[in-house]
């Protein structure tokens, strides 16, 4: 999967840190609320914006961040 697609930085954006495009959900927000217990649903359900691929890019953003 190409995170690219779904994922990037920008300066005027939550002071750049990594956020889902179209959003100002960043990946350590969303990485937050599935270390606290929730699950893909009621993420999904929680925002509505968001879809399964943006969410499946999150992870392996995190898996590949160095």
């Amino acid at each position: 999967m190409d995170w690219q697609q779904y994922i990037h930085s920008d300066p005027k954006i939550l002071l750049g840190k990594p956020t889902v495009k179209g959003t100002r959900l960043s990946v350590e927000f969303l990485l937050g609320l599935f270390s606290a217990g929730w699950t893909q649903q009621q993420v999904l359900e929680s925002y509505p914006t968001l879809t399964s691929e943006a969410l499946r890019a999150v992870f392996v953003f995190a898996f590949t961040a160095e």
